[in-house]
């Protein structure tokens, strides 16, 4: 299950991550000491909200294992195994920090296995497919918060470990609890720290994916930018690797 078509793509709309209490603080201590910028070094840097500092940061590649549509819900398990994943991604508008609700956002990843629902038997296992474990979306509230409950991704041949994003503004939620419409205004993708990555592959089922894991040094689409290019920020949920991780990023669009 190479993911032939993640090349590097140039960036299509500016999207910020916000940096908040000790980051801010720091940052603006450091920008009292510093002598005001020309004018034109500072044009394209977005005005600063409460207690934020905006860093602009780039689209990435939807690649190839997307299908439409998929659930609004914020549970998108469907019983795979894995290692517990609370996933909580806050959107703002890029020119101004203000957070943007109601934006649809839409996640999808690999079981453990390494295996998208709609695509079974690419990484060489196999295992029932309903085309929609592992997808959905959920609708930001009025602070710009969807929260998502799912597992630690699991990785395929050629890429590491991540989970591919987008964000929709206007969708209409249907009855059967699909959503349909709206204008996609983001894609991207998120990525884990190596050190948890390298604890979480030695655990079951992970332990058993026989195939040769890509490191994030190693991969052809994160860029080493850290939280700029999608790195998520994990706290532990317990004592052990098992107990799981929350992991969090601010993204900003341009709405």
């Amino acid at each position: 299950m190479t993911d032939t078509s993640d090349a590097r793509t140039p960036v299509g709309r500016r999207t910020v991550l916000v940096a908040t209490g000790a980051t801010a603080a720091a940052l603006a201590v450091g920008a009292a000491a510093a002598p005001e910028a020309p004018a034109t070094e500072t044009a394209d840097i977005a005005p600063v909200a409460a207690a934020a500092v905006c860093t602009l940061t780039k689209e990435m590649t939807e690649g190839p294992y997307y299908l439409d549509g998929q659930y609004v819900r914020t549970d998108i398990t469907e019983g795979k195994a894995g290692i517990p994943l609370k996933l909580t991604l806050t959107v703002v508008d890029d020119d101004t920090c203000v957070p943007l609700s109601n934006a649809l956002v839409e996640v999808w990843h690999a079981d453990a296995l390494g295996e998208y629902s709609g695509f079974v038997g690419g990484n060489g296992h196999s295992e029932p497919d309903d085309g929609t474990f592992l997808r959905g979306g959920v609708l930001t509230n009025s602070s710009g918060v969807a929260s998502i409950t799912s597992i630690y991704p699991g990785w395929y041949r050629g890429r590491c470990i991540h989970i591919h994003i987008k964000v929709h503004t206007g969708v209409t939620v249907t009855s059967d609890g699909h959503f349909t419409g709206g204008q996609e205004i983001h894609t991207g993708q998120l990525f884990f720290n190596e050190t948890i990555t390298t604890a979480v592959a030695k655990i079951s089922p992970y332990s058993t994916n026989t195939v040769t894991r890509t490191t994030l040094a190693q991969d052809s689409i994160y860029d080493d930018g850290g939280a700029a290019s999608g790195l998520l920020t994990l706290t532990a949920l317990g004592s052990s690797t098992s107990s799981g991780y929350a992991a969090s990023l601010t993204l900003g669009v341009e709405s």
